[in-house]
This record gives C-alpha cells, sequence and structure tokens, in this order.
C-alpha cells in the first residue's frame, strides 16, 4: 500500500516552531513585520478564491486595515522566513458570504469570499488546504475554550496562540488545542467491502464506518467497538492505515483495515439508514462521485480519509 501520497489537510507546509512560541517579543516582532501573512476566518469559514480554486491570504498591510478583533492572531508557522497567523474576524457583522474586507478592485480579495472549507478543500492544492484547515481547528479551539473548566474565569492566550490561561490568580489551569481521535475503518471480506449509509448523508452516499475513540480504550478495541455497535459484525486483525486532520470542527480521523470474521450484518437502524457488502467490480463500475446528485451510489468527498481508504482497496493497495 502506497503512502506516496498524503492525505487532504495532512500538510500545511509550515515550519510550526513550537520552541519559539513562549519567546512573546518574537512573537510580537513577526506579528508586526510588514512581510507577515495573515489568514483569516469569519465563523468557521475560510476565505477563499473558487475561481482560482486558491487561498487568499492577507499582507500585513490588508490585515492592519481590518477593525480591531477580539485577539490578537494565533501564530501559525513560519514558511521560511514569513511568519503565518491566523486572525479570527467572526465579530463582523456581514451578509451570507461574510464581510466584504476590501474594495473589488484590489486583485488579492476580488474574488474572494468566505466558504465552508470542505466545499472547496478537495480543489485546492495540498499545502492550501492544509494551512486552511490548521488555521480553522486553531480558531475552533480558542472559540470553544474563552473559560476555564475549572473554575469558570476567562482564559487569555499565551505562546502565540497555542495555550490558554485561566486568568484567576488562585486558578491559573492551562489549556492546549485539543483534537479529538476518531477512528474510521473500512472492513473486508473476500472481495467485498463494508460501507454504510448514515441518516445524515445525502442520498445514494455510502463511506466507511467511524467513530470516537472512548477513554480506556485503545485504538483497536475502538474500531471493533463501533463496528460491531453499527453494524453487528465482528472483525479480526486490525491494521493501520493513516491519518487525517479533520477540523470539522476537531477530529483527527485515524484510518484503519479490518477483516470481517463473517459476512452477517445487523446494523443499527439508529445508527445506520444501510449497510451492506459491496464488491469491488461493482464498485468500480457503479460508483458516482460526490457531487453527483442524481447518483444511486455515491462515494465519500475526494478530500475524506473515507475515499482514501476506499480507493487504496479498490486499487489493490490493501
Amino acid at each position: 500500500m502506497s503512502r506516496s501520497e498524503k492525505n487532504f489537510y495532512a500538510d500545511c507546509g509550515l515550519d510550526r516552531v513550537s520552541e519559539r512560541r513562549k519567546d512573546a517579543g518574537w512573537v510580537a516582532e513577526r506579528l508586526g513585520h510588514p512581510e507577515s501573512r495573515f489568514v483569516p476566518l469569519w465563523r468557521s469559514r475560510n476565505y477563499v478564491d473558487p475561481k482560482a480554486a486558491a487561498a487568499v491570504v492577507l499582507t500585513a498591510e490588508q490585515h492592519k486595515r481590518l477593525p480591531p478583533a477580539l485577539e490578537a492572531p494565533i501564530f501559525l508557522g513560519l514558511a521560511g522566513e514569513t511568519a503565518y497567523f491566523a486572525c479570527d474576524l467572526s465579530h463582523i457583522e456581514a451578509g451570507e458570504e461574510g464581510p466584504a474586507l476590501f474594495a473589488s478592485g484590489e486583485a488579492a480579495a476580488a474574488a474572494a469570499a468566505f466558504l465552508d472549507l470542505r466545499l472547496v478543500g478537495p480543489r485546492l492544492a495540498r499545502d492550501q488546504g492544509g494551512l486552511l484547515a490548521y488555521a480553522r481547528g486553531m480558531l475552533t479551539w480558542h472559540r470553544r475554550h474563552r473559560f476555564c473548566g475549572q473554575c469558570g474565569a476567562p482564559t487569555r492566550a499565551t505562546e502565540g496562540g497555542h495555550v490558554r490561561v485561566c486568568t484567576a490568580e488562585a486558578c491559573k489551569t492551562e489549556q492546549f488545542p485539543r483534537t479529538d481521535p476518531a477512528v474510521i475503518m473500512l472492513v473486508v471480506h473476500g472481495d467485498a467491502c463494508l460501507l454504510g449509509s448514515n441518516p445524515r448523508f445525502p442520498p445514494g452516499m455510502y463511506s466507511t464506518l467511524a467513530g470516537f475513540v472512548e477513554p480506556g480504550e485503545t485504538l483497536e478495541s475502538a474500531v471493533a467497538r463501533e463496528v460491531f455497535e453499527e453494524a453487528g459484525v465482528r472483525v479480526r486483525n486490525v491494521a493501520y492505515h493513516s491519518s487525517q486532520p479533520w477540523p470539522f470542527p476537531t477530529s483527527l480521523m485515524l484510518g484503519f483495515y479490518a477483516e470481517a470474521e463473517s459476512g452477517a450484518i445487523a446494523f443499527n437502524e439508529e445508527e445506520l439508514r444501510d449497510a451492506r457488502w459491496f464488491e469491488r467490480g461493482w464498485i468500480r463500475a457503479n460508483a458516482r462521485e460526490f457531487h453527483e446528485t442524481d447518483a444511486p451510489f455515491r462515494l465519500p468527498r475526494q478530500d475524506s480519509i473515507a475515499r482514501r481508504l476506499i480507493d487504496d482497496w479498490l486499487t489493490g493497495g490493501a
């Protein structure tokens, strides 16, 4: 199985230079540097030029012209000597497509809009998609942790935005960016794979099974538990494939293959509206893309690790 191709959103191309984040003076100098770049988000939407299929980042001069933010931008990392920051513009009231940041004559933003990353992610260059996902994940964490979980006092960002500290003198609890581990697995039996259709899926879409890892549980145990809970199938030979950041909102997807002990299915109707075995040749002949809304059988979106697991199995790489 080839590992040469990384999953979508898995690499932003930045050096995170974590050792420099504790130096508040260095972060402040980078924040004010004229060559720094800023990745804007508005209410979990990224700033993208859909016509060019490109992420739009702001120059330092453009960033200065934005309305004052509630908190300082979050340091993401370096590309060479250029620092990248994420800035949250959610406090700006705007229309459905987000705030109009600049005059239409400004080339960098002329066709840009704030869009759900899942709508445009597969069309972006991998490093751009990774950058936008990284910024989205960081700002989601900040938005959800403005108050201390220990005492309820407000928190403040430190270390370039990679730590939040309780402001209560008697508490000072530190919080760190959170990622929720989730397993996602393609179960195989002979020359067929198990796919399910979740009630939240669009009509005709089938995908791999998935679920969150519970406290005190190994990844392998989580795979076996989720498959049995959702489809009534016992599995063995659980094997790791790859992982993918999935900031929708805060997950790290851990991909696996597993073998079914039998072909019997008893799916949980509260979890799935359907689950069945699909032969490899049948999928190759009948599968359509996620965007083909009138198709009777559709595979997951191209940017998902679910699709990567299926595609690698279809090509004989699993």
